[in-house]
């Protein structure tokens, strides 16, 4: 019996051979692609091959990020490694209930089409890596489509799966790829929002400080099966990572069909509300610190951005406790994780313009500010697919006559700064320290400043703020509310 399943083991390797040698021959351009389901005849009198008709219709989409504010994200691996460490990656998947995609090449497929079946086997998704994973953007368009389309056929066969994605050997890709991809049949090409590069001499504690930096809702991790050496040890690490901001790993296809279509920026009512101009000098302006007001009510507001780890417990504490906010953002960190800041504003909170890099107003000119700002204005409204809140914090709180002027001259009238300074953005700060210092500044009317920032102790002192405020009769409003 022994010796007949090696046989059998042996033959079926001999006809994957013969498979991958046929794709091999047809990739090489022994094979028309304008081919016809009659066979060839191999003869003077036969017909020339018909050459390949570049595609006209409709580019398939790019994926490097899902547009949504579910708390999902998919991890995703491209290549095949060997059999051995493969089997491991799924143990230790199934170890920590992750379905994962798995973007396998053809080539890898046809030798050792077991691994393939295993994948799906145990719950995972099957996508193509091409046929053999070369550079397709030095390809031509026959050439790539082919290692599009012949990896389709490999899976296909051996599998039973008919690929919904492309990716690249790394993530790549250009007009003709996605054409390509088009004329296959195929719904996207896939990038990735964070690609995890083998580790090499960094701690267990530098992974987790990166993994936090870039893990986002609606994002894309890949991992190379081949090249990653830790691939089997980076699983935990992931999975804590995820666990520890509260997102759930679904596969790829899952997380595109529940995503949504982002309309483009000049289809957003308010997108153009503010501009530069260049008539600032009798631009009128208004400015708030705190309301004079009998009303026993406050506003929090955040400053600034952070990662999904930080945000993401800031909001959920407003929302446990009831409280609406104002965040103003700084819009280069919107611009590159736009699904927190939507989630900011689904919250049903403020959001406002805190420039789009940061700068300190005073010291750089107007014309400079006012780039700023509008430049912003559009990645936020972008981001949140609405008009943001028209409330202008400056950074660092610095002003003076002329950048309130050039300010106002955008659009943003109301320049909102604030009356209470906890200084949370200083590390050294404990949220003791955060909690007593509200405490004692903290009048009626008061506007309350915190950071988005990460490593600081704002999240730990959020909570007891809000209970610490609230027994003393006070009730928490946005900016807009209380401004008007």
């Amino acid at each position: 019996m022994t010796e007949c399943n090696a046989a059998a083991r042996k033959k079926g390797f001999f006809m994957n051979g013969i498979w991958l040698v046929c794709m091999l021959a047809l990739l090489t351009g022994c094979a028309p692609f304008g081919r016809s389901d009659t066979p060839q005849k191999n003869d003077d009198n036969s017909a020339p091959a018909q050459k390949m008709v570049r595609y006209e219709g409709e580019m398939s989409k790019e994926v490097s990020l899902v547009y949504t504010t579910k708390r999902q994200l998919a991890l995703t691996f491209n290549g095949m490694g060997d059999k051995e460490t493969m089997l491991k990656l799924l143990d230790e998947l199934d170890r920590y209930h992750i379905q994962a995609t798995f973007f396998l090449p053809g080539m890898r497929v046809a030798e050792e089409p077991d691994i393939a079946r295993t994948i799906l086997s145990r719950g995972h998704e099957i996508e193509n890596n091409t046929l053999s994973r070369v550079d397709l953007t030095r390809l031509s368009y026959e050439k790539l489509y082919s290692e599009i389309e012949l990896a389709n056929q490999v899976i296909k066969k051996e599998t039973g799966v008919v690929p919904r994605y492309v990716r690249t050997k790394l993530g790549d890709y250009n007009d003709d790829i996605r054409l390509a991809t088009a004329q296959n049949g195929q719904a996207a090409v896939i990038s990735y929002s964070l690609f995890l590069h083998n580790w090499q001499k960094e701690t267990d504690e530098e992974k987790r400080h990166y993994l936090r930096k870039y893990i986002n809702r609606g994002g894309i991790i890949a991992i190379d099966t081949e090249e990653n050496k830790q691939l089997v040890g980076d699983i935990p690490l992931i999975a804590e990572a995820a666990a520890d901001v509260g997102y759930k790993f679904v596969s790829l296809h899952q997380l595109i069909e529940q995503g949504g279509e982002r309309k483009p920026l000049e289809a957003i009512p308010g997108y153009d509300a503010a501009k530069i101009n260049a008539k600032m000098d009798d631009a009128a302006y208004r400015l708030i610190y705190r309301k004079e007001t009998n009303k026993k009510e406050v506003a929090l507001s955040f400053d600034d951005w952070g990662t999904d780890a930080a945000v993401t417990k800031i909001l959920d504490i407003l929302e446990q406790k009831g409280v609406k906010a104002s965040f103003f953002l700084r819009a280069d960190g919107v611009e590159r994780n736009p699904n927190l800041a939507r989630a900011i504003a689904e919250g049903g909170h403020d959001v406002g313009n805190h420039t789009y890099s940061h700068p300190v107003n005073t010291k750089i000119t107007p014309e400079q500010l006012q780039e700023e700002i509008v430049k912003a204005h559009r990645v936020i409204t972008e981001a949140i697919q609405e008009k943001p809140t028209m409330y202008f914090r400056p950074p660092t709180g610095e002003f003076d006559e002329r950048t309130l002027r050039a300010v106002s001259a955008t659009g943003y009238h109301t320049v909102a700064i604030y009356d209470v300074t906890p200084s949370d953005f200083v590390k050294s700060n404990s949220a003791d320290d955060i909690v007593a210092a509200i405490m004692e500044q903290t009048k009626n009317g008061s506007v309350i400043l915190l950071h988005l920032l990460d490593d600081i102790h704002t999240v730990e002192a959020l909570p007891t703020v809000i209970d610490k405020l609230r027994s003393k009769g006070y009730t928490f409003v946005r900016m807009t509310d209380m401004f008007g």
